[in-house]
């Protein structure tokens, strides 16, 4: 009897021990492995998993050109594990899932890679532990080498007309006539070229020449291809404008896939081209190169998530913002332009969906630049905001941001972006649901009312690398972010410290970055995060307020290879201007490069496949590597 109280004794231990032994272990399973749609310079991936509660799991990555043998390290995949993000009044609530994901840079359009991810578990891993798969980036869209070639020319025109002739672009779509009573003419492949003028429908007259009845509008609903794509485009011969006249949308393509617009003038509307509703439908294959447009609300406006590889490039986009002075909407700018807060234009480049590549354009005098659609959770998967790139634009005077990339899921790639004047906020991600998103190597000054990065709604899953910033930071909490070799210059606006963040887990991250605090007493690094795991309501919590960075670094483990830099540390860049926060700033003024005896030079980390060039013994902090070739902001 005494024997089996012993035994059933040792058998409740035993119980008690082995889940918590097991729970330790932790291993790691593999699951789905996804490959996102490719963009022309990057490509994106997801591997689902289940288990590793310690995170001890990692995922190495590697890469190279099909038919070569030398493999390069790409950046190890983002570990994502059930991030909760919860905000009542915004309807969210949305868990990440467990797994890893990230993207591969700097590839060349058109070519076909060998992508290799190997996961790694002190654990263990249970099921394939390596996955390889070929990915091959787009190539810039272009127009059909065969396709038949059609000439419009404005109404009135009586020049010599090359042939075959129409007047106005629904005529070259949908046929000759006096009206739409034949199905669209226009086959995949076709290019129409118009010709030097000004196209103003008046669309209340009955059966004008245009066929612009009464909406105004050209409602293109006929389809061209990926190889095979329906060209609208100036024929060269001056400069092509297409005057909505005050028209709501002067192009709508929502029901049209892989429609070109090259080298014409779009202006005098609320939106310029619509190609996609939320709820309704959008295009695919859009293409927007070389084009102008001029006192719009939004150039493009393209909302709906089932949208694919867009290439926006290399265009002028205006809107009706003032020129010559910053506003905002809350806070401190609004108190300097009274009576000037209503929204003149709203988002030059509003887009969803995947693949979508929006690259070297000039935007000034809008709400916001860029932005993904504010959709939520995407209620389906193939709906996810995911595999976007955004880089190389010219962003001047905003009243509320530059970039957001709000609402992404995995893979929102913000790159190489100067913005330059920013009334509210620089770069958004409000919120992001998992990740990645990447913001690297971008330039923002002047944001004067709000900071430089807008993490609000608890987003998770950021990668912060090689940014150069001018203002300060405060945010919400935010899950799962990680900065390095970036620069956060202060402006010394005595109401505000350099940095007021806080995380809900503890595997956020700060090092190698340089700091300029602001001056005066008070704290500059105010700082708050869970002690272990997740913490959605920040109950257990380490952090504190400090004056320095040794403060900072001493207290939480941050930054032991943080640097101080200061405004001398650049070329040519003044501190901007608190006490005239409605003051606009232009681009050529400034010099961003860093100075040749700046602490930043040589302060940083090696980061695989984003720092690869680097001179020096390491890589150089913010934005512009020194020595590097110069980068191209705007239309090339």
């Amino acid at each position: 009897m005494a024997t089996m109280t012993r035994f059933t004794a040792l058998l409740t231990v035993l119980c008690a021990i082995i889940p918590a032994l097991v729970a330790a272990a932790a291993p790691v399973t593999a699951g789905r492995f996804f490959v996102e749609p490719p963009t022309l310079q990057c490509a994106g991936f997801e591997w689902f998993i289940e288990g590793d509660d310690d995170r001890t799991a990692s995922v190495a990555v590697s890469y190279r050109r099909q038919g070569t043998s030398q493999w390069h390290d790409g950046l190890p995949l983002l570990r994502l594990q059930h991030e909760r993000i919860v905000h009542e009044s915004a309807g969210i609530d949305y868990t990440a899932p467990n797994m890893f994901a990230g993207s591969i840079f700097d590839l060349e359009p058109g070519v076909t890679y060998e992508c290799r991810f190997v996961m790694i578990d002190t654990d263990g891993v249970i099921g394939s532990a390596e996955r390889n798969v070929l990915v091959t980036t787009r190539v810039e869209p272009r127009a059909a080498s065969s396709g038949r070639v059609r000439h419009v020319y404005p109404p009135g025109y009586e020049g010599d007309k090359e042939e075959p002739a129409y007047t106005g672009i629904m005529q070259a779509f949908y046929g000759p006539g006096a009206g739409l009573w034949q199905p669209a003419d226009i086959e995949p492949g076709d290019i129409i070229l118009v010709h030097a003028g000004t196209y103003l429908a008046d669309r209340r007259r009955y059966y004008e020449p245009m066929w612009m009845h009464f909406h105004g509008c050209y409602h293109l609903t006929k389809s061209g291809t990926p190889e095979k794509p329906i060209v609208i485009r100036a024929a060269g011969d001056g400069e092509v404008i297409l005057d909505g006249g005050g028209v709501y949308r002067l192009f709508d393509v929502m029901f049209a896939d892989n429609i070109h617009f090259e080298g014409l003038t779009i202006k005098n509307c609320e939106i310029g081209i619509l190609a996609g509703l939320r709820y309704t439908a959008g295009a695919d294959g859009l293409v927007v190169r070389n084009c102008r447009f001029e006192n719009v609300g939004c150039a493009i406006n393209a909302q709906f998530p089932g949208s694919r590889n867009f290439y926006i490039a290399d265009n002028i986009m205006l809107g009706r913002e003032r020129p010559d002075v910053l506003r905002g909407w809350t806070g401190i700018l609004r108190q300097h332009t009274v009576g000037l807060s209503d929204l003149q234009s709203f988002i030059a480049v509003d887009i969803n969906g995947q693949g979508h590549v929006v690259a070297h354009n000039y935007i000034a005098y809008f709400h916001d630049a860029i932005d993904i659609t504010e959709q939520g959770a995407a209620s389906r998967e193939d709906w996810r905001a995911c595999s976007i790139d955004f880089h190389n634009n010219d962003l001047h005077v905003m009243s509320d941001d530059f970039i957001e990339a709000d609402s992404g899921t995995h893979n929102i790639r913000v790159f190489n972006n100067r913005g330059i004047n920013a009334g509210q906020s620089g770069l958004s991600a409000q919120p992001v649901f998992g990740g990645p998103a990447y913001f690297i190597r971008n330039i923002v000054y002047h944001v004067p009312a709000g900071s430089f990065f807008k993490f609000n709604i608890y987003p998770a899953g950021i990668l912060v690398y090689h940014n150069t910033l001018i203002g300060e930071w405060s945010s919400p909490p935010f899950f799962n972010v990680h900065c390095r070799n970036n620069l956060f210059v202060g402006t010394d606006n005595p109401d505000r410290p350099l940095f007021r963040n806080s995380s809900y887990t503890s595997y956020t991250t700060f090092d190698y970055n340089g700091w300029r605090p602001n001056a005066g007493d008070r704290a500059q690094f105010n700082w708050k995060q869970a002690r272990q795991g997740r913490d959605h309501r920040l109950k257990d919590t380490v952090g504190g307020a400090w004056e320095s960075l040794a403060g900072f670094t001493q207290a939480t483990g941050f930054e032991t290879h943080g640097v101080l830099v200061d405004y001398d540390s650049f070329q040519n860049v003044p501190m901007p201007d608190h006490t005239r926060p409605e003051t606009v700033y232009f681009a050529e003024q400034l010099d961003f490069r860093l100075a040749p005896d700046s602490p930043a030079i040589d302060a940083g980390c090696i980061l695989p496949n984003v720092n690869d060039r680097y001179a020096g013994h390491s890589p150089d902090l913010g934005a512009l590597e020194m020595g590097a070739e110069a980068v191209v902001y705007g239309p090339r």
